[in-house]
């Protein structure tokens, strides 16, 4: 992330069906997006609220796994960088160094571990950490200084702040105290800060990338995509982009 702020939408592989997913993910690259977040649909998406929990299951019933998202992605060739966001179980069941391998030859820039706290499990942080692949860190507004420390130590790519408690789903308002929870990542890391959870409209948008390197949004998207179709995520993304990018 460079000295302009990034948006960074998130798209569910595979939803509505991995054709319908495909021209998504091209069309909100072109339409502005910076990064784009590809999530992996999982049975157990103890983290999403109940938009993205729609969109992972409708995604499992097309057939969507781990390794057709990750085909997907080679698919797209997108200009832009490209996140996966995925819980731990996938990856252990593809096998964590033939996940790296073919994460990076689909083309992948970076990954999201959403049920790996820091420290868990030391292996599988050194793995990615040695590759190309950058490990982003989710950190939320709870953690204490001490935590937040070691949660960043081999933090790239991004951090990744969640800007409120609670599952993922677009809210009215950014939280007030969200400069305060960016100044604190800012005081340990130079490693640039995207925040997500909760932020759905331009104007929020705005409000958060007043504070933050980078702007993630995901339910709000997925619901525009499910209600309107591939031109309305596009013209929400278009939206985001301009309000970002101002």
């Amino acid at each position: 992330m460079g000295k302009q702020r990034a948006l960074i939408p998130y798209i569910t592989a595979g939803f509505p069906t991995p054709d319908v997913s495909l021209d998504v993910l091209r069309r909100v690259a072109a339409a502005g997006a910076d990064f784009v977040e590809v999530g992996v649909p999982f049975s157990d998406p103890l983290a999403d609220g109940p938009t993205i929990q729609r969109t992972t299951q409708a995604a499992l019933e097309k057939g969507m796994t781990l390794p057709r998202v990750l085909d997907l992605v080679r698919q797209a060739a997108l200009d832009v960088p490209v996140i996966i966001m995925t819980y731990l179980n996938p990856v252990m069941a593809h096998g964590v160094d033939r996940f790296i391998r073919d994460a990076q030859g689909a083309g992948v820039s970076g990954v999201v571990l959403t049920d790996l706290p820091a420290g868990a499990d030391a292996g599988v942080e050194q793995a990615v950490t040695s590759s190309a692949l950058s490990l982003i860190r989710l950190v939320a507004p709870t953690t204490d200084d001490e935590r937040l420390a070691a949660a960043l130590k081999h933090a790239s790519g991004f951090v990744y702040l969640i800007s409120r408690l609670g599952v993922t789903g677009a809210r009215d308002t950014v939280p007030p105290d969200l400069a305060h929870h960016v100044g604190r990542i800012r005081a340990i890391t130079r490693v640039p800060v995207a925040v997500g959870f909760g932020i759905g409209t331009p104007a929020q948008a705005t409000a958060a990338a007043r504070h933050a390197d980078g702007v993630v949004v995901g339910s709000a998207l997925m619901d525009a995509l499910a209600t309107g179709g591939v031109a309305a995520a596009e013209r929400l993304t278009r939206d985001l982009a301009a309000a970002v990018h101002a």
